[in-house]
């Protein structure tokens, strides 16, 4: 399709943070990949889940970001899991194989969902710090495809494709959207039939969050005020579930933020991490955070809040 125009750093990023693959079920075939960067003694990470469309290299600009900051961040890729409690079954043996107690997690859309029914999974022994939820969603009813749910795994991959292409903005963007898009669609060239099937399927099967399992854990929901896939009630659903979650407003950036905002987006997770430093649960190397550096970015906490306010 092209040269994709990303950023001249992604060339940089896959030379220099190795891929991992990792099998933590009984079944070989499960393979997580996953990219670990940043001081390694950091025990409580923030973990980035993609959408339906997106590898682990869709958060490259977080990682070389953030990891120049100090923090550890590990971007993953889904094994073909076809319901969420195995989903959640095989996160969870993921973490106790990296020796991961409590992690910080950011969801894209499915991830996000994904995240929510992690952090109600374990909440009799709670795995999730806090929550970064990144054009989310709180119930799979939103996309009026539960009753296809079950019949994705039968789809020939172009099909399954179309449907996630569907969800793609059209019409005019800026060069840094439409970048990102084609960054988003060469990425879904690269899904076979049975990941992209799995991924639907846990996009549409029938499920919501439960709030009163969760409600004690730290959020930020991050949303975009220009064309997404996620409806204005969809949106407003998920302000009621967490009404005391700290809200990240993007004025534009699409579907995908976090590839055509990358520096609102970081500054965002900077501000919502900021809250952890100085404890157990600092997902940056405490020999990076300066007080000056501090001081600053309580400055951009307190304008945050004030404009939420307003």
């Amino acid at each position: 399709m092209g040269e994709i125009k990303v950023s001249p750093d992604y060339n940089w990023f896959r030379s220099t943070v190795p891929l991992k693959k990792i099998i933590v079920d009984d079944d070989d075939s499960k393979v997580w990949s996953l990219y670990d960067a940043g001081p390694r003694s950091i025990r409580c990470p923030l973990i980035f889940l993609p959408p339906v469309s997106g590898t682990a290299d869709v958060f490259f600009q977080q990682i070389l970001a953030l990891t120049g900051w100090g923090y550890r961040v590990i971007a993953l890729q889904y094994p073909v899991y076809w319901d969420h409690l195995e989903f959640c079954d095989g996160f969870r043996k993921l973490l106790d194989h990296l020796q991961l107690d409590k992690v910080h997690l950011f969801g894209a859309s499915l991830g996000g969902f994904l995240a929510q029914k992690f952090a109600e999974y374990t909440h009799k022994s709670p795995r999730v710090q806090s929550l970064i939820l990144c054009n989310a969603f709180s119930d799979t009813s939103i996309f009026n495809q539960t009753w296809t749910a079950n019949s994705f795994w039968l789809m020939p991959a172009f099909m399954l494709k179309k449907i996630v292409l569907g969800n793609f903005a059209s019409g005019p963007v800026d060069p840094e959207m439409a970048d990102g898009i084609d960054f988003m669609v060469d990425r879904l060239e690269s899904l076979g039939q049975s990941e992209l099937a799995s991924r639907l399927t846990l996009n549409c099967q029938n499920s919501y969050v439960e709030p009163h399992k969760i409600r004690d854990i730290p959020v930020t929901i991050m949303d975009v005020f220009d064309q997404s896939a996620l409806s204005t009630e969809a949106k407003e659903e998920m302000y009621k579930l967490y009404p005391n979650g700290r809200r990240a407003h993007l004025k534009t950036g699409g579907n995908f933020p976090y590839l055509c905002r990358s520096a609102e987006v970081n500054l965002y997770i900077q501000i919502h991490l900021l809250q952890f430093h100085g404890t157990r649960y600092a997902a940056i190397d405490p020999s990076m955070v300066s007080a000056e550096e501090l001081e600053v970015q309580k400055i951009s906490l307190h304008t945050s809040s004030e404009q939420e306010e307003q």
